[in-house]
């Protein structure tokens, strides 16, 4: 490409050059050679070298514009964040302190420590993730397949998030606190946040009709140790649109603002059931 271009840069300059070379013939065809003519050859090698370095120039400004790429683009992590926080003004979202920092997200988070904790000894396990998959499996909706992706998402989850798996590796509250920080912090770690939900779903979408009514939703709450009390109160308030049903896309959303939201009137707050005191 360089090459042809110095080739049409050569080849437009040549007729130039032929018309100075007549004229520098001239001069030195009259004898010897005067402060005119000197002056006259002077001006003529000035006029042929600028035109062939203006012509250049232009040349490669426009050989430039043309192989020049376009500028990349960045996909967006607005799915990174929850409901409330994609219809913030742009302006707000860009002065948006650390997440997690308040005592209401905090006490969702200890609500949550509490139903991953299933064997109720006050720390979460690895044995805790296995009774929790196990729950939601031995309630025969999901067939093998699922049943396997369940399984391996429940252990990536826990490490990536908390490391080994060995009996002595054992979250209390307060790390889980720390741990749940990070990750709503980090917008990596956030897209990930609820990547076991659609499983949950799934695993009591018992028709699977692809929406969960408040019979289903029950069996969601009876694996977590809730009542059919709890469940009842929770689908009446997280049913915004009172159809009876929650679909695959409004379960995950639901999940989702439950762990980043720290507004306390979004109706996730409720996702995971009654929230505990302290």
């Amino acid at each position: 490409m360089a090459f042809a271009l110095l080739r049409n840069c050569a080849r437009s300059a040549v007729p130039l050059l032929e018309r100075n070379s007549s004229s520098l013939a001239v001069i030195a065809g009259s004898g010897a050679p005067t402060s005119a003519n000197l002056t006259e050859k002077h001006n003529s090698e000035n006029l042929f070298t600028k035109t062939q370095i203006n012509f250049v120039s232009t040349s490669v400004r426009k050989y430039s514009k043309k192989s020049s790429k376009p500028e990349r683009a960045y996909a967006s992590d607005s799915d990174s964040d929850s409901d409330d926080e994609r219809t913030e003004p742009k302006n707000r979202r860009s002065q948006r302190k650390e997440r997690g920092n308040t005592e209401f997200w905090r006490r969702k988070m200890r609500t949550l420590h509490g139903l991953l904790d299933v064997n109720k000894d006050g720390v979460i396990s690895y044995d805790d993730f296995q009774l929790l998959t196990q729950k939601f499996k031995s309630l025969g909706h999901l067939n093998d397949q699922a049943k396997a992706e369940f399984r391996d998402i429940m252990k990536r989850t826990w490490t990536e998030q908390w490391g080994e798996v060995t009996p002595y590796n054992l979250i209390t509250v307060e790390q889980y606190l720390a741990d749940m920080h990070h990750v709503v912090n980090d917008k990596d770690l956030r897209k990930k946040v609820h990547r076991f939900l659609p499983y949950l779903y799934k695993a009591v979408d018992k028709d699977h009709s692809g929406s969960i009514s408040l019979a289903e939703f029950k069996l969601f709450f009876r694996c977590l140790g809730l009542t059919e009390e709890n469940a009842a109160v929770s689908f009446a308030v997280i049913d915004k649109n009172g159809d009876g049903q929650i679909t695959l896309d409004e379960f995950i959303k639901l999940g989702r603002d439950f762990l980043l939201t720290e507004n306390e009137d979004n109706v996730s707050k409720l996702f995971w059931g009654p929230l505990v005191e302290h």
